[in-house]
């Protein structure tokens, strides 16, 4: 059994205390959150998974609760923080599953250090943003300095939500929200300018856990074809394409908590979890 429910614990990290919330019983199970947001945002997921896996959702550095020496950092620094978490809790490995930018630091961690990672699930993710990544995201990280951000929130919601969920979940899409607004500006910018930075391609063929890659169909951040890209490059991957989904996959459909768990448990994809139950589609696998 895990140690708290849901209540915010703290280890030292390179850059100050790592902020995490731990629930449930089993294996230990890692949940890295996307850009601008907090281990918060996993807890409809949480609450599919704590009665298998021991969970715990970190706060990535400058973001939520946790701590930041205001140094510049990058893909490698955030993966540190995780390493150290999992040091802190006495885990030699765990689970990984990382959304978006928590996706990009699961590559890094499952890259550099194989052995601590047993399974890994990259969501809404990529290794690399393209030939274009820094003017880009340079150009965003001075948005979201100059920029208020209530302001942001069109953006972001488009981005991370169908429009048809934006619709008929607003509660939800308020709670995101409201996670995104409480995110220091500053650390936002910076790990932007981080995700700019980032090339964890050649990190690939070094991941040896295996590895579910997916995306929403309509995810215009992180394309279906990033997540087959990652599958094919790595030693053991699978990519599936998900219908009627954007960036934030699994926070707008908790379901999918089911396939997580299937491929972390090595129950066999899709068997037990047929397309029309989880709302999801065999894409290419590897």
């Amino acid at each position: 059994m895990s140690d708290s429910d849901g209540i915010v614990r703290f280890v030292d990290g390179p850059s100050g205390r790592i902020a995490y919330r731990r629930t449930g019983s089993g294996p230990p199970l890692v949940l890295l959150h996307p850009l601008a947001l907090s281990g918060r945002v996993w807890d409809p997921v949480v609450d599919q998974l704590a009665d298998h896996f021991d969970t715990i959702a970190p706060d990535a550095r400058g973001h939520g609760q946790s701590g930041w020496d205001r140094a510049e950092f990058g893909v490698t620094e955030l993966a540190d923080d995780i390493v150290a978490l999992l040091d802190g809790l006495g885990f030699p490995a765990a689970h990984l599953v990382g959304m978006s930018m928590g996706g990009s630091v699961a590559i890094n961690v499952a890259g550099r250090h194989p052995g601590r990672v047993e399974r890994l699930v990259l969501a809404d993710t990529t290794a690399w943003y393209g030939a274009d990544a820094v003017p880009t995201w340079t150009q965003r990280a001075e948005k979201v300095r100059t920029t208020g951000r209530p302001a942001q929130i069109p953006f972001q919601v488009d981005r991370w939500f169908t429009e048809h969920f934006r619709r008929t979940h607003p509660a939800e899409v308020n709670r995101v929200v409201g996670i995104f607004l409480a995110t220091d500006s500053a650390a936002h910018a910076q790990a932007s300018l981080a995700l700019g930075r980032m090339d964890g391609r050649e990190l690939l063929p070094s991941i040896t856990a295996p590895t579910l890659a997916f995306a929403g169909e309509e995810d215009y951040a992180t394309p279906p074809e990033m997540a087959v890209y990652a599958a094919e490059h790595v030693a053991d991957g699978t990519a599936l394409n998900l219908p009627g989904l954007r960036h934030l996959s699994l926070v707008e459909r908790p379901a999918l908590a089911g396939l997580v768990r299937a491929h972390l448990e090595g129950t066999g994809l899709p068997a037990g979890l047929p397309a029309a139950s989880c709302g999801c589609a065999a894409g290419v696998r590897s």
